[in-house]
């Protein structure tokens, strides 16, 4: 027994027109039969059997994927931008400030003091070269008098440019090192320029280094 051919469904007219295409229920309600299914925002989707063409494919994901694109490129070169301003600003303030601390005649010392830079570094010699000369073995002569003489150089060249100077002469390191110069010079003079240091007296005058150091 053959049953009758069933007729295959007949789809609306707009929808037949457009084959395997199928418009989504929002766009049908937002668009009217007689026209051919023109929409303000037309939202489609493809059937398995006929996937989307290139065309199709560039229209509908164009604008997303050109805003997504922009963002991508632009959002990194805004940071990193403003990192490269920060930098530069940071760069130009440390140019400045090695401009300015090389024309300044002052420095700050290790306690917080402002002094002039060119009794820091004459009394850190001192402080530097008569601690050598005092740790110096005395049985090494050539050592022990090379030692010696630097100290004695850097000795005469801090009292002859700041004996008596107003602008050093109250400061901690100044009144230490003063104490520590008259001391050493106290024994020589009465022990004699060749005479063995004891080692009390080395290590007062070695404490008094280490004091003035700290405000160097």
């Amino acid at each position: 027994m053959r049953f009758p051919a069933t007729p295959p469904a007949q789809l609306p007219v707009p929808l037949r027109r457009l084959g395997p295409l199928r418009v989504s229920l929002s766009t049908v309600l937002g668009c009217t039969h007689r026209r051919k299914l023109q929409c303000r925002s037309p939202i489609v989707s493809y059937s398995h059997d006929s996937p989307p063409t290139r065309r199709d494919v560039v229209l509908g994901g164009g604008s997303i994927f050109t805003l997504t694109t922009l963002s991508c490129i632009f959002s990194p070169l805004k940071v990193l931008a403003a990192e490269k301003s920060t930098q530069e600003e940071e760069e130009d303030k440390g140019v400045i400030g090695a401009v300015k601390s090389l024309f300044d005649p002052n420095e700050k010392t290790k306690s917080g003091k402002v002094l002039p830079k060119a009794y820091l570094k004459s009394a850190r010699e001192v402080v530097k070269n008569l601690r050598e000369s005092l740790q110096e073995d005395p049985k090494d002569v050539v050592k022990f008098r090379r030692t010696a003489d630097a100290a004695k150089e850097s000795i005469r060249d801090y009292l002859g440019n700041w004996t008596g100077q107003q602008t050093v002469a109250r400061e901690e390191s100044y009144v230490i090192l003063e104490r520590a110069i008259r001391s050493l010079a106290s024994f020589y003079s009465k022990a004699g320029p060749s005479a063995p240091l004891p080692d009390e007296v080395k290590s007062e005058i070695l404490d008094d280094l280490s004091s003035a150091e700290e405000f160097l």
